[in-house]
């Protein structure tokens, strides 16, 4: 490994240590339920799940995890 990528991973190990450095904006993550998976996607500031649960309280156990697994990391509005 050259000097220079030496140098590059540990800047990148300072970053991931520094939480305030990231705010996720989107993602899409499949959810392994106790029962079953889950499809379960983060865009512009809300949570959407394929699970009942979620179709009629817009909140479920699957998208309540990832707040508390992203805490910091999520824009404020859904943190609440």
């Amino acid at each position: 490994m050259d000097y220079g990528m030496i140098g590059k991973r540990e800047k990148a190990k300072r970053y991931a240590e520094e939480q305030n450095r990231f705010l996720l904006n989107k993602f899409d993550v499949t959810f392994h339920g106790d029962n079953n998976n889950h499809h379960v996607t983060f865009d512009e500031g809300e949570f959407n799940c394929d699970c009942e649960f979620f179709i009629t309280h817009k909140r479920c156990a699957h998208t309540m995890a990832l707040e508390i697994k992203f805490q910091g990391l999520l824009p404020e509005a859904v943190e609440s």
